[in-house]
């Protein structure tokens, strides 16, 4: 049976207010053509056709530009599995000085593999907890102070409402710094007092844990005002630890629908209290976190 195919990205636009200087998009994909890097046989979607990582480069970088993003940290894509070779070349070609990554290991890697995804330019590995993957919350645990020992942190995509309460205190625990995805997955229909989301909340004043505001078209459509309360709450818990993203190129979709980045950047305008907090999110936040 055939995939299906990852769309091309939206064209890009302006924000209605230009980012201000050194802004840090924390959540980007780049993806190649098969032949490129290697797909993991269990991936949902193929990449789109007739786009290389040179054409997703590209389409970037005219992003960056519309946007006014000079920071960039690459997302390993679930496409790929555990070959990381795409963000080590989109950090290469994008430049070390603004760029970081974040990779995607399996439970079994070692002190080798580590050290690579360290002289890579990645900061951190990937825990999937909504599509799945090759990293489990048991092996995250377990290699949790070899992470430690390299200045690695862990990116995870939960969902708020079926999994915070439980994994709360095992976050607290962990040695190195978490980082929630796209506002951690809440049910937005059941309010910013839900269990799992104000539990989110709660952790959120522990050092160890940050969250992005990204991806708000996966949870309501634009202009991404039903999320408007939710991304507000978790400003206000701890807006120290609040970073913003863009998802783009916003593969895997399901039913959500792609926005151009620009409305999400404009969705975060809105609902910041004041400026100070909304250069801590795009600025300071990420330079602090990645070590720009």
């Amino acid at each position: 049976m055939a995939l299906p195919r990852s769309a091309p990205p939206p064209d890009p636009i302006a924000p209605d207010r230009p980012a201000p200087a050194g802004t840090c998009d924390t959540h980007i994909h780049l993806l190649g053509a098969a032949g490129e890097a290697e797909l993991w046989d269990k991936r949902a979607e193929d990449p789109a056709d007739g786009w290389d990582f040179d054409a997703y480069l590209d389409a970037y970088r005219v992003q960056m530009a519309a946007l006014g993003i000079e920071r960039t940290v690459i997302v390993q894509s679930i496409l790929f599995g555990t070959d990381n070779s795409l963000v080590a070349r989109g950090i290469e070609a994008l430049g070390r000085e603004t760029t970081r990554g974040i990779g995607l290991v399996d439970d079994a890697a070692s002190d080798a593999d580590l050290d690579d995804l360290v002289a890579q330019g990645i900061e951190g590995v990937r825990l999937n907890y909504v599509h799945g993957g090759v990293l489990s919350w048991e092996g995250v645990e377990a290699m949790a102070p070899r992470l430690a020992d390299r200045g690695l942190h862990v990116q995870m995509l939960l969902r708020a409402d079926r999994h915070m309460a439980d994994l709360a205190p095992r976050i607290r625990a962990l040695p190195v710094p978490m980082v929630l995805d796209h506002i951690g997955w809440p049910d937005l229909a059941a309010g910013i007092d839900e269990p799992g989301f104000r539990a989110l909340r709660d952790t959120l004043d522990h050092g160890n844990l940050w969250v992005k505001l990204s991806a708000l078209y996966r949870h309501c459509p634009a202009p991404f005002d039903a999320a408007d309360a939710h991304v507000a709450a978790l400003l206000e818990a701890n807006p120290l630890r609040c970073l913003w993203g863009s998802d783009w190129p916003h593969i895997m979709l399901g039913d959500a629908r792609a926005a151009p980045a620009a409305v999400a950047l404009d969705a975060l305008d809105r609902v910041c209290p004041d400026d100070d907090t909304r250069e801590a999110v795009l600025v300071r936040n990420p330079a602090r976190l990645f070590g720009f």
